[in-house]
């Protein structure tokens, strides 16, 4: 069902039971689930899928190592479990990630975790090898039976200087454990979302649509490409908005305070000496103001970051030059004989966490990255239905958090799960090959039907998971070229994208179903002759085409400082 056949069957069925407002994270889970449960939902979002915060993670599946020290067990345990689920489920686009700790005291931070309970800690000491071993033994617990990843390990100073050449010498050892790298994010949250119209043909998305107001028994949502108008009218409506839920609940004559959101910078640097140094391993530590930092390797590039800077405007977020030299200075820190400089910026991303508003924190970093629902009902609000505000949450525990939306929603609606999601694989993840020779079974299969070399389907593998198979048998249905300017994409394969993953703006390929922008190997060559294959897949004509062009050319430049 294209995106006007939705628009057409909204306008003949206006009831629903139930209306997420919101596409990023955890308004897809949260739409996956009641699909998966039979549920007749929609899903809308002024924007693309999974472009606003959720678009500017760390890439990490984490536990949440430092959430122990505020006392947080329950979300450090639900969260490991959601990391080894989400590397068993999707093994395609989640990794096992080593994660070294580069540690240059024995003994500070001791009393850092009695301090922040007490609430006489606004800026802790140093973390030293003691504390950082424990906390590191109460993290393995948690993995328990799983065993997704392997167990932490100390190494010494002599040892750690061996391995990694360039690290500072002032260490006094390193710790390794392990966590869970997502590769690509925006696109694992797409196929979340493509796995749920594939079960329940009653589950249907639309991005670039907006909720403009609602009263009563009726929600009116906004086309934002042809600025028309539907009526809604939910038995529910999920508010999965994120850092503008409170803005969302307004447009509903809600008043609410929920978010008290704060910014997450990175960059993205292209830097072969750097990326070489940190090899296949994250460096997580903590800089000498106390604030936790990463070095990431992410393909061939390196991530840098994190910020957690209040915020008051979620649309205003962009990441700072001030920010920049942060990050390009925390570097030295961990490898004080490479130099890093603005050159070296390809790509930078900005987003804002839909964190509590915590009132008595005494930092950032103190607020809760834990989840909960607020529920909104009753006569002092002017609507015939609850809304349910999804506040908090994180990348790793999206499927736990929509789990627990799902079951309250179910039980409102009088209804029983009937399948839950926990060994659910997701998209391209279904059928994975467990090691390089099932893998070679599969693309000699695939070679032999479609005619397509194996060097090509291998990386579609690398790309698409076993949803390569598919977009081979579409690139093998008619003549194909690889594109001049970016041979490792063809033609059709842009254009499977954009027929069959609902796009609807040329920014949408480069930024969401492909790592192109975020990878810095965007020119204006490229931007072109995508939207080229774009224009043909979805009969954009050529003043389309070229306002596109601009507008994504705008974008990058904007948000994410890229110059072409």
């Amino acid at each position: 069902m294209n995106r006007q056949d939705i628009f057409n069957h909204i306008k003949n069925n206006p009831e629903v039971s139930v209306l997420i407002v919101g596409a990023g994270i955890n308004g897809i889970a949260t739409y996956r689930d009641l699909a998966l449960n039979g549920v007749d939902v929609y899903l809308v979002d002024r924007a693309d899928f999974c472009s606003g915060a959720s678009a500017a993670s760390s890439h990490m599946a984490h536990g949440g190592i430092r959430y122990l020290e505020n006392g947080e067990f329950r979300l450090v345990r639900e969260a490991v479990q959601e990391r080894n689920r989400l590397i068993k489920n999707a093994p395609h686009l989640v990794k096992p990630l080593a994660t070294t700790i580069p540690i240059f005291k024995r003994l500070s931070g001791i009393l850092n975790a009695p301090l922040k309970f007490f609430g006489m800690l606004t800026k802790p000491s140093e973390r030293g090898s003691f504390i950082i071993k424990l906390g590191l033994i109460m993290y393995d617990a948690y993995t328990g039976r799983q065993g997704a990843v392997p167990t932490h390990q100390f190494t010494s100073r002599t040892e750690s200087l061996s391995k990694w050449k360039q690290l500072n010498p002032k260490i006094v050892n390193t710790a390794t454990y392990y966590d869970g790298a997502i590769l690509n994010p925006e696109r694992l949250a797409l196929e979340l979302l493509l796995d749920s119209e594939t079960e329940n043909l009653n589950a249907r998305s639309l991005n670039y649509t907006s909720m403009i107001a609602g009263g009563e028994n009726t929600i009116i949502l906004r086309d934002e490409l042809t600025d028309e108008t539907y009526d809604v009218r939910p038995t529910l409506l999920i508010n999965a908005t994120g850092a503008w839920i409170d803005r969302t609940n307004h447009k509903l004559g809600i008043s609410t305070r929920s978010i008290g959101g704060t910014k997450g910078s990175h960059l993205i640097l292209d830097h072969p000496e750097l990326r070489a140094a940190i090899g296949e391993h994250e460096f997580f530590f903590e800089n000498e103001d106390g604030r936790i930092v990463l070095i990431f390797p992410l393909f061939d590039k390196v991530m840098v970051g994190t910020s957690d800077i209040p915020i008051d405007n979620a649309d205003e977020a962009r990441c700072t030059d001030e920010e920049a030299e942060y990050f390009l200075n925390m570097i030295q820190r961990v490898f004080p004989s490479i130099k890093v400089d603005p050159a070296h910026i390809v790509y930078r991303i900005s987003g804002v966490r839909p964190l509590p508003r915590a009132v008595h924190a005494a930092s950032a970093g103190q607020i809760s990255r834990d989840h909960s629902i607020e529920v909104i009902s009753g006569n002092w609000t002017n609507l015939n239905f609850p809304v349910y505000s999804l506040v908090g949450g994180k990348w790793t525990s999206q499927r736990a958090f929509s789990e627990q939306v799902t079951d309250k929603v179910i039980a409102f609606l009088g209804k029983e799960r009937t399948k839950s999601t926990r060994d659910l694989p997701i998209g391209g993840g279904r059928g994975y090959p467990k090691n390089e020779d099932e893998l070679k079974i599969q693309l000699d299969g695939l070679s032999a039907w479609t005619g397509m070399s194996k060097e090509r389907l291998a990386i579609l593998f690398e790309r698409y998971g076993t949803r390569a198979e598919t977009i081979a048998t579409f690139i093998h249905r008619s003549p194909d070229q690889p594109l001049k300017s970016i041979p490792t994409y063809t033609a059709r394969e842009i254009m499977f994208l954009a027929q069959h993953e609902k796009v609807c703006r040329l920014d949408d390929i480069l930024l969401r179903r492909s790592m192109l922008a975020v990878l810095g190997n965007l020119s204006k060559e490229i931007i072109n002759e995508i939207a080229e294959a774009a224009a043909k897949a979805l009969d954009w004509t050529d003043e389309q085409k070229n306002a596109e062009i601009s507008r994504a050319i705008h974008l990058l430049e904007d948000k994410h400082g890229v110059r072409l």
